[in-house]
């Protein structure tokens, strides 16, 4: 297909990034696909975007989303950044990514499209640049079921496979995954600006996401400050639907912060199955730093990473900086708490807000705890009927009584409690057995048939149907501790 048939498709590029410094990235093409195959494509998102994916033949899809042929306006590029990870600072870049360029869609958003495992990179690292099926697919489900969940999230596009295989522990089959978000600006790209102690790249930077993504800031008195103030804003917003679904995301290094308050970089993320706060998958985080748990005092953390780089844009008097910046920092915990416990009055049918909710709250969470229940399932239980698992049990009798007091104290009617709780608890999630099953029968066996019913059930999370039923139990019982692994 050539580029005037591709434009057909519908692509408007843009390439603002290309306006910044040159240190903040470098022209890059993809390393060519021996033999590309189409394994799925989102109809759905395509259609959102609007493009006409009835223009694309698998064959030229192939083709596109392997980065063999670029579109007419894209300029693919790797994007540079830096990063704490695990604690440890990196220089760092995409290494197996490439941006292609802004898409503009028919309502006038602007978004990423980025081809990620599209190979060698000048950040590479000695690294292959390439990814794996397997891990290509689990971002494309996980970030679509959370699409669906109502998180805010990067989506997927498309993905491929090279006609090559990867090397890692064994050798699997490679694959592009073709990704989509509000921008892919993260706290380690203002990190790699800072580390350059170029005044004016870092000013270039800020003043360029302030106008894509938080324009209000640029009308304050100090933009700047307004901005940081915006991006901990959107982060406690963001892991406070994290922790009411139970997601886990796995290695929160702050160059998988997106500065936009997406979720980014589904490596070795999962769903919380059983209620236990320290619930680690990563095989990776032997220390359990990101634990489901400490997610919101490690997002507080990057984002005092993030603050630290805007000192010399809050004030000349660095003394005065750091004081504006502990100001932002340290309101996160206050802005996490409010957004929590908003989402939390909504899975318990509380449209009112009382003083002892947040002990309401906790005291349910520790009776989950100390019974081992299911966390999705024990609230939509909840939702439908009005009662828990263990209910024979005294601390749990007790909590339902209290709810029960605390709901009739409202002047809600039954109605619209059952419709807040059926509305803010899902029936299904991306349950870990499921997921796993699904990219078994994807990638040993060429079976794509479970990825489409998995994706089709998490499509509708809120719903209860015959087709779902057997996507909302957790996994059976096992002595093996399940683990989630990092794709490169």
């Amino acid at each position: 297909m050539s580029e005037q048939q591709f434009s057909s498709i519908g692509w408007r590029f843009d390439t603002s990034y290309t306006q910044l410094p040159a240190p903040f990235h470098v022209r890059e093409s993809a390393t060519r696909a021996r033999d590309p195959h189409l394994v799925i494509f989102n109809h759905a998102l395509a259609e959102q975007l609007g493009l006409n994916s009835a223009a694309l033949t698998d064959t030229a899809a192939a083709q596109l989303f392997s980065g063999n042929q670029v579109p007419e306006g894209a300029r693919p590029l790797a994007q540079a950044y830096a990063g704490h990870q695990f604690g440890g600072f990196s220089m760092l870049g995409d290494g197996r990514a490439l941006l292609l360029g802004e898409h503009i869609t028919p309502q006038g958003t602007r978004v990423d499209i980025q081809l990620k495992g599209s190979g060698v990179t000048p950040y590479s690292r000695r690294g292959d640049g390439r990814a794996a099926l397997g891990p290509m697919l689990r971002e494309y489900i996980i970030s679509e079921a959370m699409h669906a969940l109502g998180i805010p999230t990067t989506r997927s596009l498309a993905v491929v496979t090279t006609g090559e295989p990867v090397y890692r522990e064994t050798p699997l089959p490679g694959a592009v995954l073709t990704r989509v978000a509000a921008s892919h600006i993260r706290v380690g790209t203002f990190q790699y600006a800072y580390v350059l102690e170029d005044p004016v790249a870092l000013k270039a930077l800020a003043d360029y996401t302030i106008q894509r993504h938080y324009p209000e800031a640029a009308l304050a008195d100090n933009p700047y400050l307004a901005f940081l103030n915006a991006v901990c804003a959107a982060q406690a917003a963001l892991v406070a639907k994290w922790m009411q679904v139970g997601f886990i995301h796995g290695v929160m290094n702050t160059d998988n912060m997106a500065i936009s308050g997406e979720t980014i970089d589904y490596g070795p993320c999962a769903f919380m199955d059983r209620y236990a706060p320290a619930t680690v998958f990563s095989s990776i985080d032997r220390q359990g730093r990101y634990a489901y748990s400490n997610q919101p005092p490690i997002a507080q953390w990057n984002l005092a990473r993030f603050a630290e780089t805007l000192l010399p844009l809050l004030h000349e008097d660095k003394a005065i900086a750091i004081r504006l910046a502990e100001s932002a920092v340290y309101a996160y915990p206050e802005q996490y708490q409010q957004s929590w416990l908003a989402g939390m009055r909504r899975k318990l049918g509380l449209l009112d807000e009382a003083e002892d909710d947040a002990a309401l709250v906790e005291d349910l969470l520790t009776c989950m705890q100390n019974h081992g229940m299911d966390f999705t399932n024990s609230f939509r239980r909840l939702s439908i009927e009005q009662t828990l698992p263990n209910a024979d049990a005294a601390d749990v009798q007790n909590w339902l009584k209290r709810w029960q007091q605390r709901v009739r104290r409202q002047t809600a009617t039954p109605e619209d409690v059952s419709t807040s709780m059926r509305a803010a608890n899902p029936a299904v999630i991306a349950r870990n057995h499921q997921v796993e099953a699904a990219l078994d029968a994807a990638t040993d066996h060429g079976d794509l048939g479970p990825l489409h019913q998995l994706l089709a059930v998490l499509a509708k999370p809120f719903e209860e149907t015959p087709e779902n039923l057997a996507y909302r139990s957790p996994a059976p019982p096992s002595d093996e501790v399940y683990q989630t692994f990092c794709g490169t």
